[in-house]
């Protein structure tokens, strides 16, 4: 038994290590072209850098509070990308304070726009936390473990940061403004670091303004140097309407001219602006960047850019690309960030956050083929579940798609849920409550969470227990219930989107499915698309936890 337990979670191991082909989307036409975006799902404030093989790409993005922060994705022809881990574990490991703040979801907080750069042997990323300011994590091998971040400039307000190291190594830094911390913004600083780029050695100097102009909003700059050119790139005009400006200038401190280099102009990919410029070892630049989609959070596309006339003009003459050729690379291989997880694996798959710092109460892995999570207390000054910390979440991963879970309920006590959900500012969730010796299938729904309105609850049916706690004399197992949660989008890939509509079915055998309950608007969190997966929560004040125990989740079309 021992060793056919071992041989399991390796065999899961290896699974989990496997390239992952998704059903839903995947950009990679297979005839040497690809589609936007390469990324459909909510990697917000994307930035990349390139290895020092010329075609090894790692790309991340914003985290806000949701953990492991920072990811890590890696492509090799920056159309097919997977995820190969986290930057940080928590926030802020090191910071007693800061650990605590983040044990509940502080939403929007935390991880804005970070930048990663590749520099003397390390990659590092350097983002800002608008509530505690400038930080920096570095790491020889992007796919492995990240050094503690360390507080680079502390304080509100600085956002958006971004390094250069000049050939003669000196090191400067370019920055936002969060306006609901510094009462200011439209502005782009830059100052010098030490060469470590650990700590300032100089005043911030505004190098733009963009106040009163058509570049209000100018932010989440990145910081370039080419042929003699030191370079600013950066957004403006507003996040789902706004346009990409390029700035040059012979000083790290300007004056800068600039342009704008990306707009949506014809087309129907709006906002597109916000990303990171990349050369690779052929001789060609490209330019990642996101588009808001509202609910389903900011994609990722990809935009090739032309510096003939001196300027990165992306896209087809600065319009964006629905399709076009692929980057020039020596890999073939067709791969997607990971969806689906059979949970065979002793180790989280890493499609999956938390929507605050860790803690082991919350779940984990088993031995058994399984991921639990336990319910978490409901407090009483809850209305819903938007405070809930221990939901287990993964971003949507196209306009339209299937997600089907395996999972049964163990409960203690009544009052304990368990299920999935879609969780944003309004959220809906198929879940399990126990009443008594029986449980109640119910879909919960809360339209404006965030202003604390209360949830409602549909019942569904009334099912028995298939099993029973002997040792404990509680009995409350509902074995082997399939729930399963369908987006649909009656105009998905048109412009403006349509609205993404969210709906529920459920099954007893895995095979017949009843839909359950209505239709019901999905809707985006605090600067983070709509996210799906785990729920449990406990209303008993005395109870011992109960918990959802997850077989697999598969996404299918």
């Amino acid at each position: 038994m021992r060793k056919a337990i071992l041989a399991a979670l390796v065999l899961g191991a290896l699974t989990a290590s496997a390239q992952y082909k998704s059903q839903v989307w995947s950009p990679d036409n297979g005839d040497g072209t690809y589609k936007n975006p390469v990324i459909n799902a909510d990697y917000s404030d994307p930035d990349v850098c390139v290895g020092p093989s010329g075609e090894d790409y790692y790309m991340t993005a914003s985290s806000f509070q949701c953990t492991p922060g920072l990811p890590i994705l890696h492509s090799r022809d920056l159309v097919n990308w997977e995820i190969v881990g986290y930057a940080l574990k928590e926030l802020y490991t090191g910071n007693g304070e800061q650990i605590k703040h983040f044990s509940k979801p502080q939403h929007g907080a935390g991880v804005w726009a970070p930048s990663i750069r590749y520099h003397n042997g390390e990659y590092y990323i350097y983002w800002g936390d608008p509530d505690y300011g400038c930080y920096m994590v570095k790491t020889k091998d992007p796919a492995g473990e990240w050094e503690a971040p360390v507080c680079v400039i502390p304080g509100q307000g600085i956002i958006d940061t971004c390094p250069l190291w000049d050939e003669d190594g000196r090191c400067y830094l370019v920055n936002g403004w969060a306006n609901s911390r510094s009462k200011f913004a439209s502005v782009l600083c830059v100052r010098e670091l030490n060469k470590e780029g650990t700590k300032p050695i100089g005043n911030p100097v505004i190098v733009f303004d963009g106040n009163g102009t058509e570049n209000r909003t100018c932010e989440g700059p990145k910081f370039y140097k080419r042929d003699g050119w030191y370079w600013i790139m950066c957004p403006a005009g507003g996040v789902p309407t706004g346009f990409q400006l390029a700035m040059r200038s012979k000083s790290p401190y300007g004056p800068y001219e600039h342009k704008i280099v990306l707009e949506q102009g014809k087309t129907a990919v709006n906002g597109p602006h916000q990303g990171g410029w990349v050369h690779n070892k052929y001789g060609e630049d490209w330019f990642l960047h996101f588009q808001d989609k509202e609910a389903y959070g900011r994609v990722v596309h990809l935009n090739p850019v032309d510096w003939s006339t001196g300027w990165p003009v992306m896209g087809k003459k600065g319009e964006p690309v629905t399709t076009y050729k692929k980057p020039k690379s020596s890999s073939t291989t067709v791969v997607n960030p990971a969806e689906s997880d059979e949970f065979n694996s002793p180790v989280l798959g890493k499609q999956w956050q938390w929507h605050a710092n860790y803690h082991q109460f919350y779940g984990m892995p088993t031995a058994f083929g399984t991921m639990r999570i336990y319910t978490h207390k409901w407090t009483e000054e809850w209305k819903n579940l938007w405070c809930i910390p221990n939901m287990l979440l993964q971003k949507t991963p196209a306009d339209v798609f299937t997600a089907t879970a395996k999972l049964r309920f163990t409960s203690k006590a009544d009052g304990q849920y368990g299920g999935i959900i879609m969780m944003g500012h309004n959220y809906q969730a198929l879940v399990l409550k126990r009443e008594g010796k029986a449980f109640q299938l119910l879909v919960v729904t809360c339209k404006d969470a965030d202003r604390n309105k209360p949830q409602e609850e549909q019942l569904i049916a009334t099912l028995k227990p298939t099993a029973e706690d002997k040792i404990d004399y509680k009995p409350g197992i509902h074995e082997d219930i399939y729930l399963r949660l369908k987006v649909s989008n009656a105009k998905a890939g048109e412009a403006g989107g349509g609205t993404p509509l969210v709906s529920f079915a459920y099954s007893l055998d895995g095979k017949k499915f009843k839909d359950c309950g209505g239709q019901y608007t999905m809707k985006q969190g605090k600067w983070i698309g709509a996210k799906f997966g785990f729920v449990a929560y406990d209303t008993n004040p005395k109870s011992d936890k109960g918990w959802v125990e997850a077989d697999w989740i598969r996404v299918t079309k």
